[in-house]
């Protein structure tokens, strides 16, 4: 095994499993997170020359819990543990003393890592980012960008959350009922950012960091098990799902984003979009709507068109209205701009962005969405002065193609338009 892509995904995903079991073993947070920090460390010099684990999560249990209580005995003068070899063989012997460790279903030290970052005596924002830091192992820079912040900033906020948490002698076991409805609203927070943290992703990193996405439906799906009657959790669920249908037309073989109305849905997972449709039906007949149903409801409309000019943009203007309400922000309303731009025209759709202009004067799909609306109307020298602004603010390749493909086509939209 010398892929270390493959390691890299095998340890991203095991992460929450395997911190879970140590956490509840070590009750320490920062002793968790070092014992798994060890047990990579020893996987990538075991791995690549014996080959993958059959189980990665109990191979990284076992060798943290053996790393951490080596460390102890160290200090203490005590016996020391076996040789590296003996502890680190990837025979079947792992995984019974793995499951003797663990005493119980790895799901549940899951929901019990995740309600325990998420704690109420944190502010949301700390809870959410050390769950982003603890259960899905994001970087400190991963989050700060997430969260718009210096890293210096987000690295005091984790550390601040973890050393409010060992002075609040939070008990390291699976919250009550009420505990869980408390904190389920951070906890779905940190989820849709685990997941926003993959799909963000430009083509050169899409699918190292699909499992990004893939973790983030994991976690979802087991929510939805503990939330059964919860149309957000559900709505969620589905969100994410249906954005994640979407993968593998999202990016061209040159790595150039592709539009949505440009994708070959073909190439879209009907399981996937299968599974949340099913979940967004599901949610809405609770009525009892919140923003990821909303958000949802929009997918599924994308989802449910056969062909471009199949969508439903007045219903999904309607949606965003509603979301603006729900979940006011200045990003909200760009998107029901382009909504109303499809089914109203791009003269109504720019007035309402123009108030916009200070709150997202930084923001790149802004100016790509301002420039788009005023070419439509015939405004060309303002269009290039906001396309060229956009791409001036473009964080990456792919994002600043994205805008010269808008130019590229509501040029020849235009001229085409001339010509009749």
């Amino acid at each position: 095994m010398t892929d270390l892509a493959w390691i890299d995904a095998a340890l991203t995903s095991a992460r929450p499993q395997a911190i879970g079991a140590l956490l509840r073993y070590f009750r320490d947070l920062d002793t968790a997170e070092e014992a798994y920090q060890e047990a990579c460390l020893r996987a990538l010099k075991s791995w690549p020359a014996k080959g993958p684990p059959r189980d990665a999560a109990s191979w990284l249990i076992m060798v943290g819990r053996n790393a951490a209580l080596d460390g102890v005995r160290r200090k203490s003068r005590q016996t020391e543990l076996p040789p590296e070899d003996a502890i680190s063989d990837v025979d079947d012997v792992e995984t019974p003393m793995a499951e003797r460790l663990d005493g119980a279903h790895y799901r549940d030290d899951i929901l019990r890592l995740m309600f325990i970052c998420c704690h109420p005596e944190l502010p949301a924002t700390q809870q959410i980012a050390l769950a982003l830091r603890i259960v899905s192992g994001l970087s400190v820079k991963q989050i700060a960008r997430a969260f718009l912040v210096g890293e210096a900033a987000m690295e005091q906020r984790i550390t601040r959350a973890k050393a409010r948490i060992a002075r609040a002698e939070t008990p390291f076991e699976t919250p009550g009922a009420v505990e869980r409805s408390e904190r389920i609203a951070a906890v779905a927070a940190m989820v849709y950012l685990l997941f926003n943290e993959g799909y963000s992703a430009g083509a050169a990193e899409a699918q190292a960091r699909a499992p990004l996405c893939e973790e983030a439906i994991r976690l979802a799906r087991l929510l939805l098990r503990l939330f059964q009657m919860e149309p957000e959790i559900m709505g969620l669920t589905a969100l994410m799902l249906l954005k994640h249908a979407r993968a593998a037309a999202r990016f061209d073989a040159d790595g150039a984003i592709v539009l949505l109305e440009d994708q070959d849905r073909s190439l879209w997972d009907s399981q996937l979009i299968g599974e949340g449709l099913a979940l967004i039906d599901k949610a809405l007949r609770h009525r009892r709507p919140g923003p990821y149903q909303v958000q949802a409801a929009i997918d599924a409309l994308h989802a449910r068109a056969p062909r471009p000019q199949d969508t439903d943009w007045a219903q999904i203007d309607a949606l965003y209205a509603s979301l603006e309400i729900l979940a006011p922000s200045p990003v909200v309303t760009l998107n029901r701009a382009v909504a109303v731009s499809k089914a109203r025209g791009p003269g109504e759709a720019l007035a309402m962005i123009e108030p916009l202009s200070e709150a997202l004067g930084s923001y790149f799909y802004f100016f790509g969405a301002r420039g788009a609306f005023l070419l439509q109307l015939g405004r060309e020298a303002e269009a290039r002065q906001a396309f060229d602004r956009a791409i001036a603010l473009a964080n990456t390749a792919a994002e600043a193609s994205h805008i010269r493909l808008q130019i590229d086509r509501l040029t020849a939209d235009v001229a085409a338009r001339a010509v009749r």
